[in-house]
């Protein structure tokens, strides 16, 4: 049996490559930055050739560092941005246009509209998910109505639409492939995740040809090989990158609940074999799907965590280094409560308010640049809260004693992790290896090439870096949630004012 396991994480900021040994340990990692476009206010793409040229040079990286041929590699997994959409030409695999990014509004008055015309409860009756901009479907609508020629070729058999991890699984095949896993369909608007299959009427609502979707499969199996990292390579392992959080946290039993904080924040809770309707528009979505089973779970998204840091450092220039932001936080004046409501791209849940942008409340004379990184990394505990919340009153059995698991760049904050402990009143467990999203990856790939053990088998290797105990007494909770929730009102009151 070969010795490494290949896991190709593609963000929406970098791209990586992690190359793990048999026992699941990272031995090797290359990592790429790219460029974010961003044509207008709102609007947010990718170049798709830079999506891919940094896919094969940090794996190529990564299996040089690791001294790893191609012929040592058992599997390759994928795991990606979810809900970044692009469209191609079949026969010279050439997008027809930049990645509309996860992060777009360019929709949100379509979804408005299809929202007014009462399709909202009948779309999240089948897909579980809430009328956004943030999902694939307007998107492949746009995409189609605005490129010329590209509707009719898109009816003709033309073209084919994929996330992320359906482009590179396309690109790693030579074309041979156009498939994509049930986690990643779960997040188009298109999928019917009772059954799993593409919707009919739901391609008809947002004018999608059903020709151009790929199959979905299972996120562990033979999904095609690749010859073009020295050898021929299997992939078979793709999850969107939060399910891959999820399962290289090894949440695979009911209750249990991971939070991601990478460029947003996104908190997963496994509700098990059958899907929970939310009431607090939370997303009900596939957490994975192995042998044709599939585990469903409660997701909540914030659009906006690390990137709130990328602003204070690119945008105000108040930090060199986005680490800089732990010992100015620390070294903020506790009598000055400022709060950031990072609403720079709307506010996702459980407000979904596409017009609402980013504020500050409580400025003084004397807040300075430690108050500003200070709301930076609380308002992501903050807006963890709120996503707790509305879990446990969607489903009562998340309200018993919770443990998060946490993982992402912004989780190597000690600071940012114990105020989430703090406000959450809840432990906080951070793993050995942060690297939990390729670590999902990695393991499906595993899982499906007979290197790996079955799921609980896995969840027991699983290790706990360190535990953050809630230390805030409950009447600073209290008097900082209010603040909080005063300024969020406050947010979107002004997205709500009649232009």
């Amino acid at each position: 049996m070969p010795d490494f396991i290949l896991a190709i994480d593609q963000g929406t900021t970098s791209t990586r490559a992690i190359v793990f040994d048999a026992a699941l340990t990272p031995v090797a990692t290359a990592q790429q930055e790219f460029a974010q476009l961003y044509p207008a206010p709102g609007l947010v793409e990718h170049d798709p050739e830079a999506i891919w040229g940094t896919t094969l040079a940090t794996a190529r990286a990564a299996l040089d560092q690791a001294g790893a041929s191609a012929r040592q590699v058992a599997a390759l997994g994928i795991t990606n941005q979810r809900e970044t959409s692009l469209i191609w030409d079949r026969a010279t695999g050439r997008p027809i246009h930049n990645a509309i990014v996860w992060q777009d509004r360019r929709t949100a008055e379509l979804c408005a509209r299809l929202r007014r015309e009462g399709h909202e409860r009948m779309i999240a009756a089948r897909t579980g998910l809430v009328l956004d901009p943030y999902f694939s479907a307007t998107k492949i609508g746009w995409i189609l109505d605005h490129v010329e020629g590209a509707r009719e070729a898109a009816n003709a058999g033309r073209l084919a639409f994929g996330t992320v991890d359906t482009f590179l699984l396309w690109r790693l095949t030579d074309g041979k492939v156009h498939a994509t896993d049930a986690t990643n369909a779960a997040r188009t608007l298109l999928l019917n995740i009772r059954d799993g299959a593409w919707d009919r009427e739901l391609c008809e609502l947002f004018r999608v040809p059903p020709e151009i979707l790929p199959q979905v499969r299972d996120c562990a199996g033979e999904f095609g090989t690749s010859a073009l990292l020295g050898g021929p390579i299997s992939v078979r392992g793709i999850a969107g990158d939060q399910q891959a959080a999820t399962i290289g946290q090894g949440c695979f039993a009911p209750g249990m609940m991971k939070s991601t904080y990478g460029t947003g924040c996104f908190a997963l809770l496994n509700t098990g074999e059958e899907p929970v309707a939310s009431n607090n528009r939370l997303l009900t979505t596939i957490a994975y799907q192995l042998g044709g089973k599939r585990v469903y779970a409660l997701e909540a998204a914030i659009f906006v965590a690390g990137a709130s840091v990328q602003w204070l450092r690119d945008a105000l220039k108040m930090i060199s280094a986005a680490p800089d932001v732990n010992a100015l936080a620390a070294a903020a004046d506790p009598a000055e409560e400022v709060y950031l409501v990072p609403a720079f791209v709307g506010l996702g849940a459980p407000w979904w308010d596409a017009d609402a942008r980013g504020a500050l409340f409580g400025l003084s004379r004397k807040s300075g640049i430690a108050e500003f990184a200070r709301a930076a990394l609380e308002a992501v505990g903050y807006q963890t809260r709120d996503l707790l919340d509305a879990m446990r009153a969607d489903w009562p059995a998340a309200a018993t004693e919770t443990v998060l698991r946490v993982d992402g760049g912004m989780a190597a904050s000690d600071f940012a992790m114990q105020f989430v402990a703090d406000i959450l009143a809840a432990p906080v467990d951070r793993p050995v290896v942060m690297e939990t999203t390729a670590l999902g990856a990695a393991y499906l790939a595993g899982y499906a090439a007979g290197l790996y053990p079955d799921l609980p088998g896995f969840a027991a290797m699983w290790q706990r870096e360190r535990r953050f105990h809630p230390v805030m007494d409950a009447a600073t909770r209290e008097r900082k949630l209010n603040g909080w929730r005063d300024a969020v009102a406050r947010t979107l009151t002004q997205s709500r004012r009649p232009a």
